[in-house]
C-alpha cells in the first residue's frame, strides 16, 4: 500500500488502521478495509502464501481479494483490480489467461495452464456463500469453498425455486415466497456471471441461513459484496435476503424474456418506511396561478395608488400607501413558502418487520421523553399526571422508553404527585396494553362519549374497566386532597416523610434534585412485567445566575438523560399534552430509522391538537390554518418550524452537529461544449476556489477530533504529539459541553447507550453534577448547543440554529392525533399567550439569530429563510394594522378618503384584487383541507391579536432590548375543567383590552356620524359614504369576536370597559361638535323665511 510517506499506526486487536496527517478520505479506516485480512468480494479470510504472507492480488492499491476470486475475476471478469482499475498480473501459482504473454518475470510452468485445478462451479457457490455468510466464519473446507455435496442434498425444485422448499407457511401467501432469480433472467451488469450456461439444468434452491426458518423471507434476491455492506451497516444484519443480478449477454427462460420489473425487488422489511404524497396538480397548479396573477394585479394597484394621490387628503392617502406596502411584503413572506406543500404517510407494518423480527430483541432505538412543568397551580398536577400515565403505557419497547418530568419550581405538590402517579401506573399500563385503549390518559379516556365496547371482545374487558375507574377515582382524589393540602404552605416550610426539609422550599435557591420512581430493579407493574423509567428532576438554582426559564430546564434534561439512559432520540411534551396515538412514538422512527433519508432528519413536529375549545373556535385556538396549510408548505421546503411540544429529535442535532453531507456525483465535463463554455467554467472554478478551500479548513477541523479520538483507541501509539492532541480533544469538548466527563462520552456516541458497568450511583452523583446552576458557564450550551437562549420563543430559535446547520426536519400527520393538549379558551389567556410568542419573535428579530442576516453560506433555503424572517417580522405588523384599522372612522369623521373618485379602470383593479384574495383563500382551503368556519376564525384573531398582543409584545421588546427593562414571564392557565366552556366567559381586564376596544367604539362613532353626515346632506353624500362605510364595517366585523368577549355569557358590558366607552364616546363627542357636520362646509345659508318678525 503506498502511504505517501505518511506515519502509519495500526492494531490488529483493536482492529484499527490509521494513516496519520492524511487526507480526509485516508484518515481513519478499519483493519478489514485496509489491512488485506478480508476479501471484499466474498467475505472469507485470505489465505497465507508459503512465504507466510497474506496473498496480495493487486502490487499497486494493495486492495484485499482471496485467490479464488482473483483467478475467477482473471478468467470470466475484467481482470482488473475493483478499486484501482490497474490490470492484474498473473501471481505464482495461479494460470495463464490472455494477455499475460508479455509478461516474463515469472516463471511457473507447473501452474500456468491449470484450468481445472478450480471447478467454476465450485468458485461461484463459493462466492455466494460468502456473500450470505460475510462474517459468520462459514468455511467448510480449507480452500474456502462450500462443500458440493451439500448443494447436491438439497431435493429438485421448479425453476424458479421457492426458498421454502415448497413447504408454503400457512400465514404467509404464496406471492410473499422469497425467489432466487436465475441469472439468465436478468439484464444487469455484475463482476462475476454465474457458471450456469444450460437454462433447461434447474437452480438448486438453497437456504439463506441453514437452520433459520425460511418461512419468515419476504421477497428477496442477492446483491454482490459492496452493496450488501452499505446495507448491513444500515440494518444491523437484520434482513438476509440480498438480490442476484444477471449476466450481461441475458438469456431466456422457457423461451420468454421476463424483465426486472415483472420479478419481485424487495421484500416489506426493505421497502421505504414512509414516502411523500404530493397535492395534487388539479389543486396545486391553479393556486399557484392564482398566486402570480394575484401577484400582476398587486402591480396594477400599486401603480395605480402612487399614480393618483389624493390631493386633499395627502396625509391619509400616503399613510395608507406605505400600510398597504408593508402588507403586501408580508403576504409574500408568508406565501411563497406555501408553495410546494406535500404529506407524508407513514407504514408501521414494516419498521416492525424491520426492527422487530420475531424471536429476537426489538432493535427500536430508544427514545427519552421529556416533560416540564413550572407551577402546579397553574399547571394542575392532575393534568401532568394523565401526560406521565400516557408516556408510561405507549406502545412501545418499555426499556426503549425513559420520562423525564422537569419540576422548574421546585413544588413538593409536584414531586408527592409524581410519586402517587407511579404507583397508579402499575395498574393503567398493563390495563391498557392488554386491551389496547385509546387514548392512553385516563381523564379524557373514560370522558369520552363513545361505545368503549366497540371492537372490545374481552369477556373480562367490562368488568376490569369499572374496576380501573373506580381507581382512578381514588386516584384523583388522592391528587386533589395534595393539591388542598398545597394551598396552604406552613410557616417553617414543607417536611418530607421522614422529617427531612423539602429542599424546594425557597424556590430560588434551592439545590438540583432526582429521584428515580419508575424503571430501577424490583418496581413490576401488578403483572410483574417491566415498566419504563420515570425520573423527576429539578434543577439547581442559586440568586446570581441566569437559569433562562424553560430552554435553560430543557438542556438540564439533556444532561441528564445523556447521563442515565443516553437515548439517541429525545421527545418533547408540555404538561398539558398528553400522548393521544399509542403509535406516535413509531411514527416519527418511520423517518428517523429509515436507511435512506433519516441521517439527515433533526426531527420530526407532530401537529398541536387541542380538546375542550367551544364548537365555534372563537378565538381561533385550534389555529388550523397554520397547522394544516403552513406547516405542509415548509415541510416541501426544507421541513416545518419547531413549535415547542410534539417534537422528537435526534440528539445528536442538539448537539449542535452539521448535517451528514451526502456526496454528490461527479460534474459533467464539458468537453462536448463550446469554447466560451469552456472559459465560463474555467472562471466559475475559479470563483468558487477560495470558498472550497474554507469548506476544505472546516472539515478538516471537523475531522480532527475524530482522527484524535480514534488515535486514542489504537494500542502500540504513544509520544508526545499523541497525548497533546488528545489533551487538546478534551479540552475543546469540555469547553463545548462542560467539565461532565461521563456527559462528552456521552455526547460522542451517535448511536446512545450507557456503559453497563457503570453503577447507578455514581450516574446518579453526574447527573446531579450535570443539573448544577453554574454547569453552563464558559460552554456553548444555549448559544450552539441544546435549546438556544435569547427568546423566550426558544423553539422557533432552536429548530432555525438547527436548519442553518444543514438538517432537515419532517411534519408528521397521522389519521388519529399523536398529541393532544389545552388550549387557554379565554379571551384574557388567549390574548397573553399570543403576546408572549410575539414578545419572543421581536427578541429574535433584535438578536444576532435575526434570520434576515443570520446564517447565511449554511443549510438554510431560501424560500425557508422567508419563513424564518416572517415568523420574526410579524410583531411589526401591528404598527401599519392599528393605523390602517384607525383611517376608516378618521374618514368618516372628517369626510376624507384615501381613494380618490373611482374610475371605471380603478373599479376593475380593485375587484380583482379582491376576487384574487379570496381565491387564494378558497384554493389553500381545497388542499389544506380546512373549513371556512376556521380560515375566518383565523382572519379575525389576526386582526384582534395584531391591534393588541403584537402591538404591546414590539413596545416591551423594544424596551427589552433597548433600554433593559425586563419583561416577567406568564405561565399559560391550564386549569381543570368545572364546566364546559367555563373558562370562555370568564373576564379578566387586561391593558391588551384597550387597542381594541378603542378601534371598536370609534368605528362604530364613524359609522354613526357619515350616515348622520350623509342624511344631513341629501342624496349627493351616499355615493362617497359607501367606500367609507366598507371600510368601517371591515374592521368592525373583523373584531366582532372580540367584542363577543368583552360582554361576556351574562350579556351585559363589564364595568371598566363601560368607563372606557363612555370616557371615548366624550372625546369622540367633542370632536364631533368641533367638526359640526350639520353645518354646511361653506358656512350657514341665510333664506327669507316669509315672516315679517318686526310686526
Amino acid at each position: 500500500m503506498n502511504t505517501g510517506g505518511r506515519l502509519i499506526a495500526g492494531s490488529h486487536n483493536r482492529n484499527e488502521f490509521v494513516l496519520i496527517n492524511a487526507d480526509e478520505h485516508s484518515r481513519i479506516k478499519s483493519v478489514r478495509e485496509l489491512s488485506g485480512q478480508t476479501c471484499q468480494i466474498c467475505g472469507d479470510e485470505i489465505e497465507i502464501t508459503v512465504d507466510g504472507e497474506p496473498f496480495v492480488a493487486c502490487n499497486e492499491c494493495a486492495f484485499p481479494v482471496c485467490r479464488p476470486c482473483y483467478e475467477y475475476e482473471r478468467r470470466e471478469g475484467n481482470q482488473a483490480c475493483p478499486q484501482c482499475k490497474t490490470r492484474y498480473k498473473r501471481i505464482k501459482g495461479s494460470p495463464r489467461v490472455e494477455g499475460d504473454e508479455e509478461e516474463d518475470d515469472i516463471d511457473d510452468i507447473d501452474n500456468e495452464f491449470d484450468y481445472d485445478a478450480l471447478d467454476p462451479e465450485q468458485v461461484a457457490e463459493a462466492m455466494l456463500t460468502g456473500h450470505l455468510n460475510t462474517g459468520r466464519g462459514y468455511h467448510p473446507n480449507g480452500s474456502g469453498l462450500s462443500a458440493h455435496s451439500e448443494l447436491d442434498s438439497s431435493p429438485p425444485s421448479s425453476q424458479i425455486p421457492l426458498l421454502t422448499y415448497g413447504d408454503e407457511h400457512s400465514e404467509i401467501s404464496a406471492d410473499h415466497h422469497a425467489l432466487i432469480v436465475p441469472y439468465f433472467m436478468g439484464h444487469g451488469n455484475r463482476v462475476h456471471p454465474m457458471p450456469y450456461t444450460d437454462p433447461s439444468v434447474p437452480l438448486q434452491p438453497r437456504p439463506m441461513v441453514p437452520k433459520k426458518d425460511t418461512a419468515v423471507y419476504g421477497y428477496g434476491s442477492v446483491a454482490w459484496k459492496d452493496r450488501m455492506e452499505e446495507w448491513k451497516k444500515r440494518q444491523n444484519d437484520k434482513l438476509q435476503v440480498v438480490k442476484h443480478e444477471g449476466g450481461n449477454d441475458g438469456g431466456n427462460f422457457d423461451g420468454e424474456e421476463l424483465d426486472d420489473a415483472d420479478l419481485p425487488m424487495m421484500d416489506e422489511g426493505r421497502q421505504p418506511l414512509s414516502r411523500k404524497l404530493p397535492i395534487p396538480s388539479s389543486k396545486i397548479n391553479p393556486y399557484r396561478m392564482i398566486i402570480i396573477l394575484r401577484l400582476a394585479i398587486l402591480g396594477l394597484f400599486f401603480h395605480y395608488r402612487l399614480l393618483h394621490p389624493v390631493r386633499d387628503a395627502y396625509g391619509l392617502w400616503l399613510t395608507s400607501v406605505i400600510c398597504e406596502i408593508w402588507f403586501a411584503v408580508s403576504w409574500i413572506l408568508d406565501q411563497f413558502p406555501k408553495w410546494c406543500p406535500i404529506e407524508r404517510e407513514t407504514y408501521l407494518d414494516r419498521l416492525s418487520l424491520r426492527y422487530e423480527k420475531e424471536g429476537k430483541l426489538s432493535e427500536l432505538a430508544s427514545v427519552d421523553i421529556f416533560v416540564s412543568t413550572v407551577d402546579p397551580m397553574k399547571e394542575p398536577p392532575l393534568i401532568t399526571a394523565n401526560t406521565v400515565l400516557s408516556i408510561l403505557a405507549v406502545d412501545y419497547p418499555v426499556d426503549k422508553v425513559a420520562c423525564y418530568v422537569s419540576d422548574d419550581g421546585a413544588a413538593m405538590l409536584t414531586f408527592e404527585a409524581l410519586s402517587e402517579t407511579s404507583e397508579f401506573a402499575r395498574k393503567w399500563v398493563p390495563f391498557c396494553k392488554k386491551f389496547n385503549i385509546e387514548p392512553r390518559a385516563p381523564e379524557w379516556y373514560f370522558s369520552q362519549k363513545i361505545d368503549y365496547l366497540k371492537n372490545k371482545v374481552h369477556p373480562a374487558f367490562v368488568r376490569e374497566r369499572r374496576a380501573m375507574k373506580r381507581e382512578y377515582e381514588e386516584f384523583k382524589v388522592k391528587i386533589n386532597g395534595l393539591v388542598s393540602t398545597a394551598q396552604k404552605v406552613p410557616e417553617d416550610g414543607w417536611t418530607m416523610q421522614d422529617g427531612t426539609p423539602w429542599p424546594g422550599n425557597c424556590v430560588r435557591d434551592h439545590p438540583g434534585m432526582i429521584q428515580v420512581f419508575l424503571g430501577h430493579s424490583g418496581v413490576r407493574d401488578v403483572e410483574g412485567n417491566e415498566l419504563p423509567r420515570l425520573v423527576y428532576v429539578s434543577r439547581e438554582k442559586r440568586p446570581g445566575f441566569e437559569h433562562h426559564k424553560k430552554a435553560g430546564a430543557m438542556n438540564a434534561l439533556i444532561r441528564v438523560s445523556a447521563v442515565l439512559s443516553n437515548a439517541p432520540y429525545l421527545l418533547n411534551v408540555d404538561c398539558d399534552h398528553y400522548i393521544n396515538n399509542s403509535k406516535a412514538l413509531r411514527e416519527a422512527m418511520c423517518f428517523m430509522m429509515d436507511p435512506t433519508s433519516g441521517k439527515k432528519i433533526c426531527y420530526v413536529q407532530f401537529p398541536q391538537r387541542f380538546d375542550g375549545i367551544d364548537r365555534h373556535d372563537r378565538y381561533s385556538n385550534r389555529n388550523v390554518v397554520f397547522f394544516d396549510i403552513n406547516m405542509k408548505g415548509l415541510d416541501g421546503i426544507q421541513g416545518p418550524i419547531y413549535v415547542g411540544t410534539g417534537c422528537v429529535f435526534r440528539r445528536q442535532a442538539l448537539y449542535g452537529h452539521d448535517a451528514p453531507v451526502s456526496k454528490k456525483p461527479p460534474g459533467k465535463t464539458c468537453n462536448c461544449l463550446p469554447k466560451w463554455c469552456c472559459f465560463l467554467c474555467c472562471c466559475s472554478r475559479k470563483n468558487k476556489k477560495t470558498k472550497q478551500k474554507e469548506k476544505t479548513k472546516k472539515s478538516k477541523q471537523k475531522e480532527a477530533s475524530k482522527q484524535i479520538h480514534a488515535l486514542e483507541n489504537i494500542e502500540g501509539i504513544s509520544g508526545s504529539n499523541s497525548l497533546k492532541s488528545s489533551e487538546a480533544s478534551q479540552i475543546k469538548l469540555e469547553k463545548k459541553f462542560g467539565q461532565s466527563p461521563v456527559f462528552v462520552a456521552s455526547a460522542l456516541l451517535e448511536d446512545g447507550g450507557v456503559p453497563q458497568t457503570a453503577s447507578p450511583a455514581s450516574l446518579l452523583r453526574e447527573a446531579i453534577q450535570v443539573i448544577s446552576c453554574g454547569y453552563e458557564d464558559k460552554t456553548e450550551w444555549g448559544k450552539e448547543v441544546g435549546w438556544i437562549y435569547g427568546s423566550v420563543t426558544e423553539d422557533i430559535l432552536t429548530g432555525f440554529k438547527m436548519h442553518c446547520h444543514g438538517w432537515r426536519s419532517v411534519y408528521c400527520i397521522p389519521k388519529r392525533p399523536a398529541f393532544k393538549g389545552s388550549a387557554p379558551i379565554n379571551l384574557s389567556d388567549r390574548l397573553h399567550q399570543v403576546l408572549r410568542w410575539a414578545l419572543g419573535s421581536v427578541e429574535i428579530f433584535l438578536s444576532r439569530h435575526c434570520p434576515i442576516w443570520y446564517g447565511y453560506g449554511g443549510g438554510l433555503k431560501w424560500l425557508e429563510r422567508f419563513s424564518y424572517i416572517n415568523s420574526v417580522v410579524y410583531p411589526w405588523t401591528s404598527i401599519p394594522l392599528l393605523v390602517y384599522c384607525t383611517l376608516p372612522a378618521i374618514c368618516l369623521l372628517t369626510g376624507k378618503f384615501i381613494v380618490p373618485e373611482i374610475s371605471n379602470y380603478a373599479s376593475l383593479i380593485f375587484m380583482a384584487l379582491f376576487i384574487s384574495i379570496a381565491a387564494t383563500g378558497i384554493l389553500e382551503m381545497q388542499w389544506g383541507g380546512v373549513g371556512i368556519d376556521d380560515w375566518w376564525r383565523n382572519e379575525q384573531f389576526w386582526v384582534i391579536g395584531g391591534v393588541s398582543s403584537h402591538l404591546f409584545a414590539l413596545f416591551q421588546g423594544l424596551l427589552k432590548v433597548l433600554a433593559g427593562v425586563s419583561t416577567s414571564f406568564t405561565v399559560t392557565s391550564k386549569a381543570a375543567d368545572d364546566g364546559e366552556f367555563s373558562e370562555l366567559y370568564v373576564f379578566k381586564w387586561t391593558s391588551l383590552l384597550i387597542p381594541p376596544t378603542t378601534l371598536l367604539i370609534i368605528n362604530i362613532v364613524g359609522v354613526v356620524v357619515g350616515i348622520s353626515d350623509a342624511i344631513n346632506n341629501g342624496y349627493d353624500s351616499w355615493g362617497p359614504l359607501f367606500g367609507r362605510l366598507f371600510f368601517a364595517l371591515w374592521v368592525i366585523i373583523h373584531l366582532y369576536p372580540f367584542l363577543k368577549g368583552l360582554l361576556g355569557k351574562q350579556d351585559r358590558m363589564p364595568t371598566i370597559i363601560l368607563v372606557w366607552s363612555i370616557l371615548l364616546a366624550s372625546i369622540l363627542t367633542l370632536m364631533w361638535v368641533r367638526i359640526n357636520p350639520f353645518v354646511s362646509r361653506d358656512g350657514p345659508v341665510l333664506e327669507v323665511c316669509g315672516l315679517n318678525c318686526d310686526d
